[in-house]
Protein backbone atom coordinates (compact mmCIF):
# COMPACT_ATOMS: atom_id res chain seq x y z
CA UNK A 1 0.00 0.00 0.00
CA UNK A 2 0.89 3.49 -0.08
CA UNK A 3 2.93 5.45 2.02
CA UNK A 4 0.41 7.77 2.26
CA UNK A 5 2.21 9.92 5.03
CA UNK A 6 4.64 11.13 2.34
CA UNK A 7 2.02 11.60 -0.49
CA UNK A 8 -0.79 13.53 1.33
CA UNK A 9 -2.80 14.88 -1.22
CA UNK A 10 -5.80 13.57 -2.75
CA UNK A 11 -8.62 14.01 -5.21
CA UNK A 12 -12.27 13.15 -4.94
CA UNK A 13 -15.04 13.20 -7.57
CA UNK A 14 -18.11 13.09 -7.38
CA UNK A 15 -21.87 13.58 -9.57
CA UNK A 16 -24.80 13.38 -7.34
CA UNK A 17 -27.89 12.23 -7.69
CA UNK A 18 -28.98 15.77 -9.43
CA UNK A 19 -25.70 14.95 -12.12
CA UNK A 20 -25.72 19.10 -12.31
CA UNK A 21 -22.39 18.89 -12.86
CA UNK A 22 -18.53 16.67 -11.44
CA UNK A 23 -17.35 18.18 -8.23
CA UNK A 24 -13.64 17.84 -7.82
CA UNK A 25 -12.15 18.57 -4.73
CA UNK A 26 -8.10 18.88 -4.07
CA UNK A 27 -7.71 18.07 -0.25
CA UNK A 28 -4.43 17.35 1.89
CA UNK A 29 -4.68 15.97 5.15
CA UNK A 30 -2.53 16.40 7.71
CA UNK A 31 -1.03 13.42 9.05
CA UNK A 32 -2.04 9.88 7.98
CA UNK A 33 -4.36 8.56 10.85
CA UNK A 34 -8.30 8.04 9.66
CA UNK A 35 -9.45 11.72 11.97
CA UNK A 36 -6.77 13.33 9.66
CA UNK A 37 -8.02 17.14 9.57
CA UNK A 38 -8.49 17.95 5.88
CA UNK A 39 -7.48 20.87 4.11
CA UNK A 40 -9.74 22.09 0.63
CA UNK A 41 -6.82 23.31 -1.62
CA UNK A 42 -8.79 23.51 -4.41
CA UNK A 43 -12.07 23.02 -5.68
CA UNK A 44 -13.93 23.29 -8.91
CA UNK A 45 -17.96 21.83 -10.79
CA UNK A 46 -17.25 21.02 -14.05
CA UNK A 47 -20.55 21.20 -15.94
CA UNK A 48 -21.83 18.35 -17.83
CA UNK A 49 -22.29 18.84 -21.92
CA UNK A 50 -25.51 19.48 -21.89
CA UNK A 51 -26.46 16.58 -24.37
CA UNK A 52 -24.83 14.13 -21.99
CA UNK A 53 -26.12 15.69 -18.83
CA UNK A 54 -30.34 15.26 -20.42
CA UNK A 55 -29.21 11.42 -21.48
CA UNK A 56 -28.41 11.27 -17.34
CA UNK A 57 -31.65 12.69 -16.32
CA UNK A 58 -33.61 10.92 -18.67
CA UNK A 59 -31.90 7.10 -17.52
CA UNK A 60 -32.97 8.55 -14.35
CA UNK A 61 -35.93 9.10 -14.24
CA UNK A 62 -36.88 5.93 -15.93
CA UNK A 63 -37.53 7.46 -19.50
CA UNK A 64 -34.99 5.86 -21.71
CA UNK A 65 -33.33 2.29 -21.85
CA UNK A 66 -29.89 1.45 -22.91
CA UNK A 67 -28.83 -1.47 -25.45
CA UNK A 68 -25.26 -2.89 -24.03
CA UNK A 69 -23.35 -1.07 -26.47
CA UNK A 70 -24.95 2.20 -25.56
CA UNK A 71 -24.07 1.52 -21.91
CA UNK A 72 -20.40 0.54 -22.36
CA UNK A 73 -19.98 3.59 -24.52
CA UNK A 74 -22.11 5.98 -21.66
CA UNK A 75 -19.74 4.56 -19.27
CA UNK A 76 -16.30 5.39 -21.43
CA UNK A 77 -17.99 9.56 -22.31
CA UNK A 78 -19.02 9.67 -18.36
CA UNK A 79 -15.34 8.46 -17.52
CA UNK A 80 -13.67 10.71 -19.89
CA UNK A 81 -15.16 13.30 -18.50
CA UNK A 82 -14.70 12.85 -14.83
CA UNK A 83 -10.99 12.90 -16.25
CA UNK A 84 -11.50 16.31 -17.72
CA UNK A 85 -12.92 17.97 -14.20
CA UNK A 86 -9.68 15.91 -12.37
CA UNK A 87 -7.24 17.64 -15.15
CA UNK A 88 -8.86 20.53 -14.84
CA UNK A 89 -8.91 21.38 -11.41
CA UNK A 90 -5.30 19.89 -11.33
CA UNK A 91 -4.16 22.54 -13.97
CA UNK A 92 -5.77 25.45 -12.14
CA UNK A 93 -4.39 24.42 -8.64
CA UNK A 94 -0.98 24.34 -10.40
CA UNK A 95 0.03 21.07 -8.48
CA UNK A 96 2.15 18.53 -9.39
CA UNK A 97 0.11 15.68 -10.57
CA UNK A 98 3.05 12.72 -9.16
CA UNK A 99 1.99 14.35 -6.04
CA UNK A 100 -1.33 13.47 -5.80
CA UNK A 101 -1.16 9.72 -4.33
CA UNK A 102 -4.83 9.09 -5.64
CA UNK A 103 -8.17 10.19 -7.34
CA UNK A 104 -10.66 8.83 -5.87
CA UNK A 105 -14.38 8.30 -8.49
CA UNK A 106 -17.68 7.92 -6.84
CA UNK A 107 -18.70 7.77 -10.74
CA UNK A 108 -22.79 8.59 -11.59
CA UNK A 109 -25.58 6.44 -10.36
CA UNK A 110 -27.69 5.32 -12.54
CA UNK A 111 -29.66 2.55 -10.60
CA UNK A 112 -29.46 1.54 -6.67
CA UNK A 113 -31.04 -1.63 -6.25
CA UNK A 114 -29.77 -2.77 -2.65
CA UNK A 115 -32.55 -5.05 -1.42
CA UNK A 116 -33.92 -7.35 -3.34
CA UNK A 117 -33.32 -11.01 -4.45
CA UNK A 118 -30.53 -9.80 -6.40
CA UNK A 119 -29.10 -6.60 -4.84
CA UNK A 120 -27.02 -4.18 -6.74
CA UNK A 121 -25.91 -0.36 -7.33
CA UNK A 122 -24.73 0.51 -10.39
CA UNK A 123 -22.39 3.40 -11.03
CA UNK A 124 -20.84 4.44 -14.71
CA UNK A 125 -17.29 6.22 -15.05
CA UNK A 126 -14.67 3.60 -16.64
CA UNK A 127 -11.70 4.44 -13.82
CA UNK A 128 -9.37 3.42 -16.34
CA UNK A 129 -9.82 6.06 -18.61
CA UNK A 130 -9.38 8.50 -15.83
CA UNK A 131 -6.17 6.52 -14.89
CA UNK A 132 -4.95 7.01 -18.73
CA UNK A 133 -5.85 10.45 -18.90
CA UNK A 134 -4.70 11.92 -15.59
CA UNK A 135 -2.01 9.71 -15.19
CA UNK A 136 -2.62 9.47 -11.44
CA UNK A 137 -4.14 5.87 -9.13
CA UNK A 138 -7.40 5.80 -9.38
CA UNK A 139 -9.71 4.02 -6.26
CA UNK A 140 -13.26 3.96 -7.57
CA UNK A 141 -16.49 1.08 -7.16
CA UNK A 142 -16.59 2.58 -3.55
CA UNK A 143 -20.14 0.92 -3.17
CA UNK A 144 -20.19 -2.41 -4.30
CA UNK A 145 -18.22 -4.14 -1.92
CA UNK A 146 -20.46 -3.00 0.93
CA UNK A 147 -23.85 -4.34 -1.41
CA UNK A 148 -21.93 -7.29 -1.52
CA UNK A 149 -21.33 -7.55 2.12
CA UNK A 150 -25.09 -7.57 2.69
CA UNK A 151 -25.24 -3.74 3.09
CA UNK A 152 -26.86 -0.63 1.05
CA UNK A 153 -23.86 0.64 -0.12
CA UNK A 154 -24.92 3.96 0.95
CA UNK A 155 -24.56 6.78 2.41
CA UNK A 156 -20.85 6.05 2.24
CA UNK A 157 -19.96 9.48 3.43
CA UNK A 158 -21.29 9.22 7.26
CA UNK A 159 -17.60 7.71 7.34
CA UNK A 160 -15.79 10.84 6.66
CA UNK A 161 -18.42 12.76 8.72
CA UNK A 162 -17.41 10.70 11.99
CA UNK A 163 -14.05 11.44 11.13
CA UNK A 164 -13.64 15.14 11.33
CA UNK A 165 -16.93 16.60 12.90
CA UNK A 166 -18.07 14.49 15.49
CA UNK A 167 -18.05 16.01 18.74
CA UNK A 168 -18.34 14.86 22.33
CA UNK A 169 -20.00 17.54 24.17
CA UNK A 170 -23.30 17.67 22.06
CA UNK A 171 -25.41 15.39 20.12
CA UNK A 172 -24.95 16.82 16.54
CA UNK A 173 -26.25 15.36 12.85
CA UNK A 174 -25.00 16.20 9.39
CA UNK A 175 -27.46 16.61 6.48
CA UNK A 176 -26.53 16.97 2.94
CA UNK A 177 -28.43 18.26 0.94
CA UNK A 178 -27.90 16.73 -2.25
CA UNK A 179 -29.88 15.10 -5.25
CA UNK A 180 -31.08 12.80 -2.09
CA UNK A 181 -31.19 14.02 1.50
CA UNK A 182 -29.01 11.85 3.70
CA UNK A 183 -28.50 12.14 7.34
CA UNK A 184 -25.32 11.34 9.46
CA UNK A 185 -25.59 10.78 13.43
CA UNK A 186 -23.23 12.11 15.72
CA UNK A 187 -24.50 11.44 18.95
CA UNK A 188 -21.81 12.45 22.21
CA UNK A 189 -21.24 8.85 22.58
CA UNK A 190 -22.38 6.31 21.01
CA UNK A 191 -22.94 4.45 17.34
CA UNK A 192 -22.67 6.73 14.89
CA UNK A 193 -26.04 6.27 12.30
CA UNK A 194 -26.55 7.29 8.86
CA UNK A 195 -29.38 7.21 6.36
CA UNK A 196 -31.31 8.35 3.20
CA UNK A 197 -34.42 10.80 4.43
CA UNK A 198 -35.75 10.95 0.86
CA UNK A 199 -35.67 13.58 -1.78
CA UNK A 200 -33.84 17.11 -1.35
CA UNK A 201 -33.30 18.55 -4.88
CA UNK A 202 -33.61 15.92 -7.23
CA UNK A 203 -37.70 16.31 -7.40
CA UNK A 204 -37.13 20.13 -7.41
CA UNK A 205 -34.46 20.27 -10.16
CA UNK A 206 -36.16 18.05 -11.91
CA UNK A 207 -40.15 19.92 -11.40
CA UNK A 208 -37.87 23.18 -12.21
CA UNK A 209 -36.45 21.66 -15.58
CA UNK A 210 -39.76 20.38 -16.93
CA UNK A 211 -41.70 23.85 -16.40
CA UNK A 212 -38.99 26.51 -16.74
CA UNK A 213 -36.24 25.12 -18.52
CA UNK A 214 -33.84 25.93 -15.52
CA UNK A 215 -31.50 23.00 -14.30
CA UNK A 216 -32.27 24.45 -10.32
CA UNK A 217 -34.10 26.59 -8.33
CA UNK A 218 -31.96 29.55 -7.69
CA UNK A 219 -32.53 31.14 -4.19
CA UNK A 220 -35.75 28.89 -4.13
CA UNK A 221 -37.29 31.49 -6.10
CA UNK A 222 -39.84 29.52 -8.21
CA UNK A 223 -41.34 27.74 -4.90
CA UNK A 224 -41.45 30.99 -3.53
CA UNK A 225 -44.28 32.00 -5.71
CA UNK A 226 -46.31 29.23 -4.65
CA UNK A 227 -47.79 28.02 -2.07
CA UNK A 228 -47.46 24.46 -0.30
CA UNK A 229 -50.41 22.38 -1.34
CA UNK A 230 -51.23 20.21 2.09
CA UNK A 231 -53.39 17.74 0.67
CA UNK A 232 -50.84 16.81 -2.41
CA UNK A 233 -47.80 16.84 0.31
CA UNK A 234 -49.85 14.63 2.68
CA UNK A 235 -50.56 12.13 -0.90
CA UNK A 236 -46.39 11.82 -1.19
CA UNK A 237 -45.82 11.53 1.95
CA UNK A 238 -47.70 8.58 2.32
CA UNK A 239 -45.04 6.99 0.39
CA UNK A 240 -44.00 3.45 2.40
CA UNK A 241 -40.73 4.42 1.76
CA UNK A 242 -40.78 7.11 4.51
CA UNK A 243 -42.02 5.22 7.20
CA UNK A 244 -39.20 2.22 6.88
CA UNK A 245 -36.81 2.07 9.58
CA UNK A 246 -32.77 2.77 9.10
CA UNK A 247 -30.82 1.85 7.80
CA UNK A 248 -32.32 2.88 4.28
CA UNK A 249 -31.07 3.94 0.90
CA UNK A 250 -32.44 5.78 -2.41
CA UNK A 251 -32.09 7.25 -5.60
CA UNK A 252 -33.71 9.07 -8.38
CA UNK A 253 -34.80 5.67 -9.55
CA UNK A 254 -37.22 6.02 -7.08
CA UNK A 255 -38.21 9.96 -6.59
CA UNK A 256 -38.56 10.84 -10.28
CA UNK A 257 -41.51 12.55 -11.95
CA UNK A 258 -43.17 10.05 -12.53
CA UNK A 259 -43.64 9.14 -8.87
CA UNK A 260 -45.16 12.96 -8.30
CA UNK A 261 -46.96 12.93 -11.19
CA UNK A 262 -49.32 9.70 -9.62
CA UNK A 263 -49.71 12.08 -6.67
CA UNK A 264 -51.01 14.79 -8.32
CA UNK A 265 -54.58 15.70 -8.50
CA UNK A 266 -54.43 17.00 -11.96
CA UNK A 267 -54.83 21.35 -11.61
CA UNK A 268 -52.08 22.33 -9.39
CA UNK A 269 -50.22 25.59 -9.91
CA UNK A 270 -46.80 25.22 -10.72
CA UNK A 271 -45.31 26.96 -8.35
CA UNK A 272 -47.31 25.42 -5.93
CA UNK A 273 -45.87 22.10 -6.61
CA UNK A 274 -42.56 23.46 -6.47
CA UNK A 275 -43.39 24.65 -2.86
CA UNK A 276 -44.61 21.49 -2.03
CA UNK A 277 -41.77 19.53 -2.91
CA UNK A 278 -39.58 21.84 -0.68
CA UNK A 279 -41.95 21.30 2.25
CA UNK A 280 -41.75 17.58 1.42
CA UNK A 281 -37.77 17.69 2.16
CA UNK A 282 -37.92 19.70 4.68
CA UNK A 283 -40.90 17.70 6.64
CA UNK A 284 -39.21 14.22 5.51
CA UNK A 285 -35.70 15.53 7.12
CA UNK A 286 -37.70 16.52 10.39
CA UNK A 287 -39.41 13.32 10.88
CA UNK A 288 -36.62 10.96 10.10
CA UNK A 289 -34.08 13.15 12.76
CA UNK A 290 -37.01 13.52 15.69
CA UNK A 291 -37.55 9.60 15.19
CA UNK A 292 -33.91 8.93 14.80
CA UNK A 293 -32.25 11.09 17.24
CA UNK A 294 -34.48 13.93 19.02
CA UNK A 295 -32.40 15.26 21.24
CA UNK A 296 -29.86 16.83 18.03
CA UNK A 297 -28.65 20.14 18.68
CA UNK A 298 -26.82 21.14 15.89
CA UNK A 299 -27.94 20.33 12.19
CA UNK A 300 -24.50 20.61 10.09
CA UNK A 301 -25.90 20.73 6.56
CA UNK A 302 -23.86 20.42 3.23
CA UNK A 303 -24.51 20.09 -0.42
CA UNK A 304 -26.11 22.28 -3.01
CA UNK A 305 -29.41 23.13 -1.21
CA UNK A 306 -27.45 24.99 1.59
CA UNK A 307 -28.08 28.08 -1.39
CA UNK A 308 -31.70 27.39 -0.90
CA UNK A 309 -32.06 30.20 1.85
CA UNK A 310 -36.27 28.75 1.52
CA UNK A 311 -35.28 25.43 2.25
CA UNK A 312 -33.08 26.42 5.17
CA UNK A 313 -36.26 28.45 6.71
CA UNK A 314 -38.30 25.45 6.54
CA UNK A 315 -36.41 23.11 7.60
CA UNK A 316 -35.30 25.59 10.92
CA UNK A 317 -39.08 25.99 11.24
CA UNK A 318 -39.63 21.90 11.64
CA UNK A 319 -36.78 21.66 13.50
CA UNK A 320 -36.86 24.29 15.77
CA UNK A 321 -34.90 23.13 19.01
CA UNK A 322 -31.73 22.82 16.30
CA UNK A 323 -29.48 25.18 15.05
CA UNK A 324 -29.36 24.78 11.64
CA UNK A 325 -25.93 26.29 10.03
CA UNK A 326 -23.46 25.44 7.19
CA UNK A 327 -20.64 23.16 7.17
CA UNK A 328 -18.43 26.16 6.52
CA UNK A 329 -18.64 27.32 10.31
CA UNK A 330 -16.51 24.31 10.78
CA UNK A 331 -14.06 24.87 7.80
CA UNK A 332 -15.46 22.46 5.22
CA UNK A 333 -16.78 23.86 2.24
CA UNK A 334 -20.54 22.28 1.95
CA UNK A 335 -19.95 22.08 -2.11
CA UNK A 336 -17.46 19.73 -1.84
CA UNK A 337 -17.87 17.78 1.72
CA UNK A 338 -19.15 14.53 -0.68
CA UNK A 339 -15.94 15.49 -3.28
CA UNK A 340 -13.80 15.79 0.12
CA UNK A 341 -15.42 12.60 1.56
CA UNK A 342 -14.51 10.44 -2.01
CA UNK A 343 -10.41 12.20 -1.61
CA UNK A 344 -10.83 10.62 2.13
CA UNK A 345 -12.10 7.34 1.05
CA UNK A 346 -9.39 6.72 -1.52
CA UNK A 347 -7.39 7.20 1.10
CA UNK A 348 -8.48 4.99 3.66
CA UNK A 349 -8.35 1.98 0.78
CA UNK A 350 -4.63 2.77 0.06
CA UNK A 351 -4.11 2.70 3.99
CA UNK A 352 -6.10 -0.71 3.82
CA UNK A 353 -8.70 0.75 6.46
CA UNK A 354 -11.76 0.32 6.19
CA UNK A 355 -14.04 2.73 4.79
CA UNK A 356 -18.27 1.59 5.42
CA UNK A 357 -19.79 2.12 9.17
CA UNK A 358 -22.32 -1.77 9.36
CA UNK A 359 -24.07 0.66 11.50
CA UNK A 360 -25.18 2.71 8.64
CA UNK A 361 -24.93 0.78 5.62
CA UNK A 362 -26.59 -2.97 7.30
CA UNK A 363 -23.36 -5.12 5.82
CA UNK A 364 -21.90 -7.98 7.59
CA UNK A 365 -18.95 -6.16 8.79
CA UNK A 366 -16.16 -3.45 8.00
CA UNK A 367 -14.49 -3.63 4.68
CA UNK A 368 -12.26 -2.19 2.40
CA UNK A 369 -14.06 -0.09 -0.09
CA UNK A 370 -13.07 0.41 -3.80
CA UNK A 371 -10.72 -1.27 -6.05
CA UNK A 372 -7.27 0.47 -7.36
CA UNK A 373 -6.49 1.40 -11.29
CA UNK A 374 -2.68 2.10 -10.89
CA UNK A 375 -1.56 5.38 -13.31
Amino acid sequence: MSDIAHTPLFLGLISGTSADGIDAALVRFDNDSAHARPTLLAGQVLPWQPALREQLVALGQHAQALTLDAVGMLDVHIGRAFADAANTLIDAAGVDRNLIAAIGSHGQTLRHRPQGEVPFTLQLGDPSSIAERCKVPVVADFRRRDVAAGGHGAPLVPAFHAAVLHDANEDRAVLNLGGIANLTLLPASGTVRGFDTGPANGLMDAWCQRQLGHAFDAGGAFAAQGQVDAGLLARLLDEPWFAAPPPKSTGRDQFHLDWVAAALAGHEPPADVQATLLALTAHSVAAALSATQPQTRRVIVCGGGVHNPLLLTALAQALPTANIESSAAHGLDPDYVEAMAFAWLAREHLAGRPGNLPAVTDAAGLRVLGALYPA
